[in-house]
């Protein structure tokens, strides 16, 4: 169990079968062709034991979604590293194959950029990912990576060079009470490879709640992060007017403020505690976020990020 906790992109629920959520989550976009896809293999217990495989799939650009469902048998993880087989598709940190009716993907994905292991961190969520009997756990698979090979959609052939590739993961028993996500690869001013993923939430433990979050930038060849664990502060701010949600995150020595303008999005199924893949969340994949960076008190950088995946569930402007 303790080495499984070392490698956190790993499957983690080995004998899991009540009460149990996991999954991936893969972003795909390709600008010069118009493609902006999410892809989240995973696998669902409710409190019965019963179970299912599932793969969802996010149309970025035609702002709709598709739920394919998969005996548990289909799910088919391997033990020393992360690669998944579910069905007839094919998932791991170097490449993605999917065959669906009218949609197939075979893909390389190249250079990725995972998360810097510490000692003390072996994945985002530093010392918290240690903690027994969380709610929900996240992990980080790539930050950024080129994508080579072909999308099909149909019947229409597009090669995916040039396009961009970003890779997490989540398990647990289901998601938090509440929560803001936002993720993109396509900064305005840099021709350098970029990322930027923030998420706070409201996160029940004990009997009790707390406020966590992760934001990670890799910007011009450096890479910084604002958690909980670091004793980083966050502050979230909601405009119900303009519709927008606006992020401040601050460390000792730099800042990092995203204001999030939602685009429509498709519906995905989320996992709910006891209830399986019963939940639901709204996510945009072109949206768009307003980005300043501040380091040592000095405005490093001020544009906005496209290409954006956001989402704000439901009650999180009154929760965080």
């Amino acid at each position: 169990m303790f080495k499984t906790l070392l490698h956190p992109t790993h499957f983690q629920g080995w004998g899991r079968t009540r009460n149990y959520f996991e999954g991936w989550y893969f972003k795909i976009v390709v600008p010069t062709q118009n493609l902006a896809y999410a892809f989240i293999p995973g696998i669902s217990y409710g409190a019965d034991g019963e179970g299912h495989a599932f793969l969802q799939v996010l149309d970025g650009v035609n702002a709709n979604s598709a739920y394919h469902r998969y005996a548990v048998e289909d799910f088919q993880p391997t033990h020393d590293h992360f690669s998944l087989t579910l069905g007839p598709h094919y998932f791991s940190a170097k490449k993605l194959r999917v065959q669906l009716p009218g949609l197939e993907l075979d893909l390389d994905l190249t250079d990725a950029q995972p998360w810097p292991k510490r000692f003390f961190a072996p994945g985002v969520m530093g010392w918290y990912g240690f903690v027994p009997r969380m709610q929900c756990y996240h992990g980080l698979v790539s930050l950024h990576h080129g994508l080579r090979g072909s999308i099909t959609v149909g019947g229409r052939t597009y090669d995916a060079a040039g396009g961009v590739g970003y890779t997490e993961k989540d398990w647990g028993s289901g998601f938090p009470e509440a929560w803001v996500w936002c993720q993109s690869n396509h900064l305005s001013g840099t021709d350098q490879p970029f990322s930027l993923m923030a998420s706070v939430a409201r996160i029940p433990w004990l009997g009790s709640s707390f406020t966590g979050f992760l934001a990670t930038f890799l910007f011009e060849g450096e890479f910084f992060y604002f958690t909980t664990w670091a004793g980083a502060q966050v502050q979230t701010t909601f405009n119900e007017a303009q519709g927008t949600v606006k992020l401040h995150f601050s460390s000792l020595k730099a800042q990092l403020i995203i204001i999030g303008h939602p685009a429509e999005g498709g519906d995905l199924a989320a996992p709910v505690t006891g209830q399986a893949m019963t939940g639901k969340i709204n996510e945009s994949l072109l949206a768009e976020l307003e980005v300043e960076f501040w380091r040592n008190e000095q405005l490093v950088y001020a544009g906005r990020a496209k290409w954006a995946g956001l989402e704000v569930s439901s009650g999180a402007g009154v929760v965080l």
